[in-house]
């Protein structure tokens, strides 16, 4: 533990100099709150009695601020605020807010340090502590990493009981009542005679007054909401086809554009030929923008016509024209001047493998697309001096400034005015939409530009997953797991993303092994090693980041090494586990899947158990090898995230991100051919089918120290589940996906 010990030495000295003051910021800046962005915008008679609370003489006004992408977060956040101002469900409407420093999300750095999950040490804890204010003070403001959950647990239900408390003094100044003789219920505030004032009739007095920050939270014991099932504020609307997300977005006067950007991702446009297009009925103009053209027309089918029709002669792509040429450069990148960090050194491996029979294996992650449902648009309004933009991101103050640099205007004259999205998995935090749409409509001032794009353009432009490769060697002794040797190659996709938003990722890389060098197993010599393969194709983060690959290359590694010393891969890995909360989750699995019994001729079970974003979660697969092809007949899931807010959002977060990682183990990745990505639509990044879905039980644990989210952290286990029950079934040991290149699935 040698170097893990040396990165934390270090974070902590830095985190505690920025907390304690001197340094990089002092104790005053970390505590003085941001200013609250609703105030600029009240009406008389309106209170804006925390940034995350609004009332009018109308109605309840909550904001949740982190993006809505189908995950359910627009009613957990407001379900915390609700929870300690006695709101019944639904007694309020919900706003995303304008983007702001308010908004900032301290969780986000939890996974940017180098600590173990399990950790919580004083130390541990100063260094995250001093993180998070950090980004406090920078005032970062983003949805992503399932951290919108933990972000949001505390500062919500803070923000509720400010409000409640707040519209409890304001009765009290009204009504002559003191402030402890009161109550609140359904929305109003109850005097002891029984009289009832409503919180929408204390707006003016409560604007009036300066809110109470002194307050208690509820009592677990006594909450209505949290942790009881719930119907979600938007499945009316989702299941009636009512609500509107980003791509149905009309303004007057509007025009529609499309793109085509050359497919060789960076790559730039020789020359162009529109004579063509700009014939086609319906169109009006063809614009250049980065890298390709952009075509303006009345309706968007038109636009996607017109720019078929334009013809384009490319430049070449900054990367390897062919796969070959990826896979050579990750393949040459295990060597020490590629080196990113060894990440955990316990034992001495090298003495332990040099008196054993090696086992050996390498395995190989592709690259593999995000590929949301609805693809990604943005509707644009530039005049002289403001811009707004109508679109779904996950980093709205960062699409501000792409927004006021291309624009020419200043930041605090753009406004994002943030939607719904039809999915994401990490696609909405780029930029390609924002900064295309920008450009278009600077060259079409006053006039509103909705830009779509095709299925085709959103996949030839995506940036997918990270390729990877791992090279394992491990050994066994006495019947147990005794030595292994991790090393894990692949670009860095934090880099890669960070490069496009101009800054800089100093130091190591943990998500090329993360899900890996975290993993809660005191195998007697372990050594996890990241090596980082040159840039190649534009990468970004994907469902699970890091975890989605080296999970993989973990898990089914070690059941390779368990099935050598003869061991059962449950028992072996409860002998393994050091951490209490984790392994009641390797416990609660095993009593779900009844672990050991006798499944029967032709069929098999696999289990994989990864922490990602602190949540340890274990599965077992259970399939059938048939005549046909192997069927997936059951998944079972174990997870702890310290506490469940929404039972039923919880069971569907887990269920969701089980089919997502097994539909990609199974059929996805992405293929270069000339520089340009060989798959165009789902037909060729297939995920799993309705047919083969397979029954999924769920079970949620709460003994973890912190709250965490459950969004990403079942996608990294689905895929070594899997691949270790297609051995057990078959005898066949897969180490590459997609598994459907060496295997039929039914």
């Amino acid at each position: 533990m040698g170097r893990l010990r040396t990165i934390g030495r270090r974070s902590f000295l830095i985190g505690s100099a920025a907390v304690m003051g001197g340094v990089a910021f002092g104790t005053y800046t970390v505590q003085r709150p941001h200013e609250n962005p609703l105030l600029g915008d009240l009406k008389p008679g309106e209170a804006a009695l925390t940034p995350f609370v609004k009332i009018t003489g109308d109605g309840i006004i909550l904001i949740a601020p982190h993006v809505e992408l189908g995950q359910g977060v627009h009613s957990m956040q407001t379900l915390l605020i609700a929870e300690e101002m006695d709101l019944d469900w639904g007694q309020f409407s919900v706003e995303p807010g304008e983007p702001a420093p308010a908004y900032y999300n301290t969780a986000l750095s939890e996974d940017i340090l180098p600590f173990m999950p399990t950790n919580n040490s004083f130390q541990v804890e100063t260094a995250r502590n001093a993180a998070g204010s950090l980004v406090k003070v920078l005032g970062v403001q983003a949805t992503g990493g399932s951290s919108a959950t933990p972000d949001s647990y505390e500062k919500l239900r803070v923000a509720g009981a400010v409000a409640r408390e707040t519209l409890k003094k304001a009765a009290s100044r009204r009504s002559g009542v003191h402030v402890h003789q009161l109550k609140t219920a359904h929305g109003a505030v109850q005097l002891p005679d029984g009289t009832e004032i409503r919180y929408t009739e204390l707006a003016a007095d409560a604007a009036a007054i300066k809110p109470v920050h002194l307050v208690h939270l509820r009592d677990p014991a006594d909450w209505r909401l949290i942790g009881k099932p719930l119907e979600r504020l938007d499945i009316v609307a989702k299941s009636t086809g009512t609500q509107d997300y980003g791509i149905d977005l009309r303004l007057d006067g509007m025009v529609h554009a499309a793109v085509k950007v050359n497919p060789r991702q960076g790559g730039g446009l020789n020359s162009y030929d529109a004579s063509a297009a700009e014939k086609m009925r319906g169109v009006s103009k063809v614009l250049p923008v980065t890298g390709g053209i952009a075509v303006i027309a009345d309706n968007t089918w038109r636009a996607f016509q017109a720019a078929d029709a334009v013809d384009c002669d490319w430049g070449p792509a900054p990367y390897p024209a062919e796969m070959d040429g990826h896979w050579q450069a990750v393949a040459e990148s295990f060597t020490p001047d590629r080196l990113d960090s060894e990440w955990r050194h316990d034992g001495d491996v090298d003495a332990a493998l040099e008196q054993a029979d090696v086992i050996e294996a390498e395995y190989r992650a592709p690259y593999v697309a995000h590929a949301p449902l609805e693809p990604l648009s943005a509707l644009v309004l530039v005049t002289d001096t403001h811009a707004d933009i109508w679109v779904s991101h996950q980093l709205p103050r960062f699409a501000e400034e792409k927004v006021a640099a291309i624009a020419g205007i200043e930041i605090e004259n753009v406004r994002l005015h943030n939607q719904f999205g039809g999915g994401s998995f990490g696609h909405r935090l780029e930029f390609d939409n924002v900064i295309l749409g920008t450009e278009i409509a600077v060259q079409m001032k006053h006039t509103p530009v909705k830009l779509t794009y095709s299925r085709e353009e959103d996949f030839a432009h995506d940036y997918p997953r990270q390729i990877g490769m791992s090279r394992s060697r491990g050994a066994v002794k006495d019947g147990h797991v005794d030595t292994w040797d991790l090393a894990i190659a692949t670009v860095s996709a934090a880099t890669s993303q960070a490069g496009r938003l101009g800054q800089p990722v100093p130091g190591p890389d943990g998500q090329i092994v993360a899900g890996a060098w975290n993993m809660s197993y005191d195998v007697p010599n372990l050594r996890v090693t990241a090596y980082r393969v040159p840039e190649l194709a534009p990468t970004s983060s994907w469902r699970s980041v890091g975890a989605s690959t080296a999970g993989f290359f973990a898990e089914a590694f070690l059941d390779e090494l368990i099935h050598a010393a003869g061991a059962d891969p449950m028992e072996e890995r409860l002998r393994l586990v050091n951490h209490p909360a984790t392994r009641k989750v390797l416990e609660a699995v095993a009593e779900m899947s009844n672990w050991g019994s006798d499944l029967g001729e032709n069929r098999g079970r696999g289990l994989a158990m990864v922490d990602s974003f602190g949540v340890p979660v274990a599965e077992v697969v259970e399939v059938t090898n048939t005549d046909a092809g192997l069927r997936i007949d059951k998944v079972f899931v174990a997870a702890d995230v310290g506490r469940i807010i929404d039972p039923v959002n919880f069971d569907n977060q887990v269920k969701g991100a089980v089919i997502w990682g097994l539909g990609h183990a199974m059929n996805c990745e992405i293929t270069f051919a000339d520089g340009m990505a060989e798959q165009s639509n789902y037909h060729a990044h297939e995920a799993m089918r309705l047919y083969q879905c397979p029954e999924i039980e769920v079970r949620g644990l709460e003994n973890a120290h912190k709250i965490r989210g459950i969004g990403e952290p079942p996608v990294p286990p689905a895929a070594p589940a899997l691949a270790n029950a297609i051995f057990a079934a078959t005898g066949l040991r897969l180490r590459e996906m997609p598994f459907n290149k060496f295997i039929d699935f039914v």
